[in-house]
């Protein structure tokens, strides 16, 4: 009752309970192996799908930007 009072009997929710979600962490070490593992992968299918076109007799996809 004594906090309700400091509240100025205020029954708001929101001055008695947090509604605060705390923030994900994030691991960006694993993050950042994460994604050169699947840039490597994209490089590797790139080549292997470049490799069916050539056999086909078709232009080969560009190389990506680096």
């Amino acid at each position: 009752m004594g906090e309700i009072e400091d509240n100025d009997f205020s029954l708001n929710i929101s001055r008695y309970v947090s509604t605060a979600e705390p923030e994900v962490e994030i691991d960006l070490s694993a993050t950042h192996t994460e994604l050169a593992d699947i840039e490597k992968q994209i490089q590797e299918s790139t080549a292997k799908h470049n490799a069916f076109l050539k056999e086909l007799g078709l232009s080969p996809l560009p190389a990506p930007d680096r």
